[in-house]
């Protein structure tokens, strides 16, 4: 295990769940907003009052941080509830696409998308959520020219209320034995709009080519996916939620299915983490975020960059968290 130097990125504010490109040569961060909440805490994450989305740029990993301001607003979205929660950003054609993940007028997690001619925004948003989506953290991978989105997320997130793409009629978390529920992959429409598909499972096996289990805490899949691609390997990470790692698995094609390898950084200070990895100027790092500087509340986080490493395997050396 290495513990490598981490940096705050955004001390004088709280900002998480960061999502991180590489647009005309600068580091883009795409992250949700942390405000304080007088809603109480609990599982289903309705202390995690979001209302907008700043984004930040980096000229180098460890140069100023600009702030670009407020980008999106919740106030702003034809179609919008509550809670402007984790998002990500891609571009096709010279425009820019923000996916976000936001609650719709009746309490139900859609993900929307918006546009606009800069990295920096301000995005403009569509008038309704993409058709066929549901639960949270749009995660974009680009692919030979397709464009993935990866999304999903348990208890608050509300995977557990779907199946097969469509809604139950009562939520149903599976346990123990049974196979666990999977993060969704799906191929973006060409206009970057809408899904071209049906939303697939993007299914993990464990080392015996096993599905995982629900009861397999450690390693089975919760929320925050990412994706990137190293050597030649597609390597799908996440969070494990309520058991506090963010682990990866890897495959040979975006949809997998993907085996899983390990654990990328061990528990933080907060409840969760979510993080991107990126390749920038000749390495590679983990964006993510806990809550040490809030003293720990897990509804005020911030954002936090280290250094990752591979070894000769292509095994990702794991990180030690704050926790």
């Amino acid at each position: 295990m290495i513990k490598n130097t981490m940096r705050y990125l955004v001390p004088g504010d709280y900002m998480a769940d960061p999502a991180v490109h590489i647009f005309n040569g600068k580091l883009y961060i795409y992250p949700s907003h942390d405000w304080e909440s007088d809603v109480p805490e609990n599982d289903n994450g309705d202390h995690f009052n979001m209302k907008d989305y700043h984004v930040f740029s980096m000229d180098t990993i460890e140069g100023e941080v600009t702030d670009h301001g407020i980008v999106l607003e919740v106030k702003n979205i034809p179609w919008a509830g509550r809670q402007l929660w984790d998002s990500d950003a891609a571009c096709k054609n010279g425009k820019y696409y923000m996916y976000f993940s936001l609650k719709d007028k009746t309490d139900i997690f859609r993900i929307g998308v918006a546009v606009s001619d800069k990295p920096e925004g301000p995005f403009i948003p569509r008038d309704n959520p993409i058709k066929g989506s549901y639960s949270i953290d749009p995660a974009v991978f680009e692919d030979g020219g397709s464009y993935y989105m990866y999304f999903g997320g348990l208890w608050g997130g509300q995977l557990q209320r779907y199946r097969g793409n469509k809604a139950l009629e009562s939520a149903v978390l599976p346990e123990g034995g049974d196979p666990a529920l999977c993060a969704r992959v799906v191929r973006l429409s060409d206009d970057m709009l809408e899904f071209a598909e049906e939303p697939r499972d993007v299914v993990i096996l464990d080392e015996n080519g096993k599905p995982l289990t629900a009861g397999n805490t450690q390693r089975r899949f919760f929320e925050a996916s990412w994706m990137h691609k190293y050597n030649g390997k597609y390597y799908f990470s996440y969070s494990t939620g309520d058991t506090h790692l963010l682990c990866y698995a890897t495959g040979d094609n975006p949809y997998g299915p993907f085996t899983y390898q390990g654990v990328i950084l061990t528990p933080v200070v907060g409840w969760t983490t979510h993080h991107a990895i990126v390749e920038f100027k000749g390495k590679w790092y983990l964006f993510h975020h806990d809550s040490v500087p809030s003293g720990g509340k897990t509804w005020l986080r911030s954002l936090k960059v280290v250094e990752l490493e591979y070894d000769g395997k292509g095994v990702i050396k794991t990180i030690k968290g704050t926790g």
